[in-house]
């Protein structure tokens, strides 16, 4: 996030600042462990916790679904939709059976772990361990680790990291570049690039090398600063120093060459022709020193000792959520360094601060106008945290709307028992009994429909993803202008869409055999009327409701069969009502709904909006 600017002359005149900089920290000793005060298992529980706690997932005659439970707080809620009466013959389901399959230990464990049955009063947390003020790697640990180096505790204020290296030669005249990134925790697309630093020798479209500095969330880049050798106005800068320095473009010569020449032009008196002393600062084969450092009011780029570049924080962005440094592409790595880090890890003294009863889910109320459920992952702790501190203020400060996580189990029981304390201490979580993965989401959106249809008996239903920022009283708004009594299907519409049949989305002809999806909208945030969440709700415990790993278009193609009449045999019409205001591809002025929203970003959006600013926090 953007700090004051600071005078020109860079951090030279703050480090005497900096050395000294005291640190007040408000400690909030709330245990994030075992105990937790407990509370018997609500009516919706009962049916799975005693299967996962008996193992036994063999077929069987359906538990009757039981009658629509008074609200109250419950200390742990489990999704009771049931995946035995699908038809087991189409691939999904029989992955859906398995996964739910799966799930069953990890919910028993879960349910009997640490904390179950414990006593009231939380025991105080022990002394968080201490981190190490620098980590370092070299040689085949660093290449064996994929080019990668963990940082235990993140960064900090004045924090620094070093990679030596030298750009690969590339021969045939390909292209030639490489990245070295600050990365957050996770793997793929789930992982948060918070640095981006992508030198570029050979082979970008403007036909010069340059740098181009960027960040990434969940697959989404930020609009790149590109460095082209040109140096920026003075008045662009970061801690005082420039954006971009100039430098002189590499044209074959090797960098000792450049030198060279550059020496005899001063000796015989001559000019550099408006050369400076320092040329692009990567030459393919020859090795480097590489610092990104922290600064006041962002990262600080040097090679061999001096500035290239300065890229302000961007929104959404913390130094303490970098958990690796990675270098990949043209490069090889000879070694990696983190110096001056934060002693103690911050989400230690996240999760303590941010347990608090303001935060908790307040006793729901009815009847229920408004259900949003909002699909996560166990290990989405920062996420939902900036959900509950955001936008979700609006839906605890109202009595006619409710919302709550959908999660499934993860693999790793740590995360699972976590989710479990998560879950006891905020009431807003509903655990989905089965193993987490890409394909299966959609289980998670039968699981909305079937909790705002058999246990809430809301009016509409809305499903969102925990990056989604929602802007409640604009949807409502929204909402009320359709009839009371129509049954409609509201967001941003896709139409005549055709699947993709190679590369990392592709769908085969035995999962989507026609050549246009039905209309669906799109998954970040779509509301339906409470008759079609109670179709889906009902085909799935008739085995009728066929599941497709896209969720979104899984919703568009019950729509068409609930409008068609479904298992009902009557055609009922429905309402499609498209709002492009619903943001699928990041965020835009007056919005209402905005996708891709970092935790920085989603408190952004809050702060503005509550000052009556429906405004985009974009990155500068």
């Amino acid at each position: 996030m953007r700090r004051p600017r600071r005078p020109a002359g860079g951090l030279r005149p703050l480090l005497p600042l900096l050395l000294v900089l005291p640190v007040a920290a408000l400690v909030y000793v709330a245990a994030f462990s075992a105990r937790f005060p407990g509370r018997p298992l609500g009516p919706t529980t009962v049916a799975v916790a005693l299967e996962a706690t008996g193992a036994d997932v063999s077929p069987r005659p359906r538990l009757p679904a039981p009658a629509s439970p008074r609200l109250g707080r419950r200390r742990l809620d489990v999704s009771r939709i049931d995946v035995r009466a699908l038809d087991a013959a189409p691939p999904l389901h029989a992955a859906a059976a398995r996964a739910f399959r799966d799930g069953a230990p990890l919910l028993r464990d879960a349910l009997s772990g640490a904390g179950a049955g414990s006593a009231a009063t939380p025991s105080p947390s022990p002394a968080p361990p201490r981190c190490p003020p620098s980590v370092a790697r070299s040689g085949g640990t660093l290449r064996s680790a994929g080019g990668a180096l963990a940082l235990p505790c993140g960064l900090a204020l004045g924090s620094h990291v070093t990679v030596v290296g030298a750009p690969r030669r590339v021969s045939g005249g390909g292209l030639a570049q490489f990245a070295v990134e600050l990365r957050g925790a996770g793997d793929g697309d789930a992982a948060a690039t918070i640095l981006h630093l992508n030198p570029r020798l050979r082979g970008d479209w403007s036909g010069r090398p340059v740098v181009e500095l960027n960040t990434r969330f969940r697959g989404q880049w930020g609009p790149a600063l590109r460095c082209e050798g040109w140096r920026r106005s003075d008045d662009d800068t970061v801690d005082g120093l420039v954006t971009c320095e100039q430098w002189t473009w590499n044209t074959g010569g090797t960098l000792e060459e450049l030198k060279s020449m550059l020496l005899r032009n001063r000796v015989a008196g001559q000019s550099n022709s408006g050369l400076i002393d320092w040329p692009y600062p990567f030459v393919e084969g020859e090795l480097f020193a590489l610092t990104i450092s922290s600064g006041l009011e962002g990262y600080h780029v040097q090679v061999d000792g001096r500035h290239v570049a300065s890229f302000p924080y961007r929104v959404g962005f913390d130094l303490e959520d970098v958990a690796t440094v990675q270098a990949n592409g043209d490069i090889e790595v000879e070694s990696m360094f983190a110096g001056t880090l934060p002693a103690v890890h911050h989400n230690i003294i996240e999760r303590n601060l941010e347990l608090l009863a303001e935060l908790k889910a307040p006793p729901p109320e009815e009847p229920v106008e408004l259900f949003i459920g909002i699909l996560s992952a166990g290990s989405h702790f920062t996420e939902r945290m900036a959900v509950r501190r955001s936008w979700m203020s609006a839906v605890r400060n109202s009595s006619s709307t409710m919302a709550r996580f959908f999660v499934a189990l993860n693999g790793r029981r740590e995360v699972n028992e976590d989710l479990k304390k998560e879950a006891d201490f905020f009431g807003d979580i509903i655990i989905v009994p089965f193993v987490d993965s890409y394909d299966l989401v959609v289980l998670k959106t039968v699981a909305i429909c079937e909790y705002a249809a058999r246990v809430v008996s809301a009016k509409y239903v809305m499903k969102c993803d925990d990056d989604t920022f929602v802007r409640l009283d604009s949807v409502m708004a929204e909402i009320k202008k359709i009839p009371d009594d129509k049954s409609f299907y509201m967001g941003n519409m896709n139409y005549y869409h055709r699947p993709l049949r190679e590369g990392k989305w592709a769908v085969s002809y035995e999962e989507w055999p026609r050549d246009t999806y039905p209309t669906y909208a799109d998954g970040a945030g779509y509301i339906v009327s409470s008759d079609i969440a109670g179709f889906v709700a009902s085909e799935m415990e008739q085995g009728r409701l066929n599941l497709f790993k896209m969720e979104d278009v899984s919703v568009g193609m019950w729509v068409r069969q609930f409008n068609a009449g479904g298992g009902a045999g009557k055609a009922r019409a429905v309402e499609y009502v498209h709002g492009a205001r619903f943001c699928q591809a990041g965020c835009a002025d007056d919005y209402l709904t905005a996708h891709y929203q970092s935790p920085g970003q989603m408190l952004c959006l809050w702060e503005k909006l509550r000052q009556g600013q429906p405004k985009c926090c974009n990155a500068r």
